[in-house]
C-alpha cells in the first residue's frame, strides 16, 4: 500500500509551518511515523561555506552525504525537479504518513491554510475544489470541503486518520 502523501498549501505568511509544528507532535502521539518533505521553488541551500561538505560539493561532487549515529544528510544534483511521489518513493519508506508544505501545483490531496489577514481570498474556490480535501481557516468559508479552525490541529490530525491512516493500517 503507498504511503499517504498530503500537501499543506497557502499563500504566504498564511501559517503553513505553524500549522505542521502542531500537527507533526499530534500525529506522532496517536503512534505514527510522520514525513515532511518541503517544496521551494526559489531553490535552496543546506550547507555553509567553509564546512567539508560545502567544499566537497564546491568541488563538483554530484552527491555529498554527512552522517552521524542519529542522522543522515544527503545533498544530490538532479538532472530534473523529482515529484512528490518519486522523493517518497526514494527517502520515506519507513513512515506511515507524509505531509508536505508546499506543492501547491502537484495533484496530491491538499489541506489549505488561509488566514484573512494575511490575504483576500484563499488559493481555491468552491468550484474547483479538485484536490482540496480540508480548509484550515480564522473566518468561515464554504469551499465544498470540511472547515476546521485554524488553529485545530486536533481535528485535522482526525480527519487524516480517519481518511489516510487507519484505512492504511487495518
Amino acid at each position: 500500500m503507498p504511503i499517504p502523501v498530503l500537501s499543506i498549501v497557502s499563500k504566504k505568511n498564511c501559517g503553513k509551518t505553524t500549522l505542521l509544528e502542531k500537527l507533526i507532535p499530534e500525529l506522532k502521539g496517536r503512534g505514527y511515523r510522520v514525513g515532511i518533505l518541503k517544496h521551494d521553488i526559489h531553490g535552496f541551500d543546506i550547507d555553509h561555506e567553509g564546512k567539508d561538505t560545502y567544499r566537497h560539493k564546491a568541488a563538483g561532487a554530484d552527491t555529498v552525504a554527512i552522517s552521524c549515529p542519529w542522522k543522515v544528510s544527503v545533498i544530490k544534483d538532479v538532472a530534473e525537479e523529482l515529484t512528490p511521489q518519486q522523493i517518497v518513493e526514494q527517502y520515506f519508506e519507513d513512515v506511515d504518513i507524509v505531509l508536505t508544505e508546499g506543492y501547491k501545483r502537484a495533484k496530491l490531496p491538499q489541506i489549505e491554510v488561509f488566514r484573512k489577514a494575511a490575504h483576500h481570498q484563499p488559493i481555491h474556490t468552491k468550484d474547483q475544489p479538485k484536490t482540496l480535501i480540508a480548509l484550515m481557516s480564522d473566518v468561515p468559508l464554504d469551499l465544498g470541503v470540511p472547515h476546521m479552525d485554524i488553529n485545530d490541529f486536533k481535528a485535522l490530525a482526525d480527519l487524516i486518520e480517519k481518511r489516510y491512516l487507519k484505512t492504511a493500517s487495518e
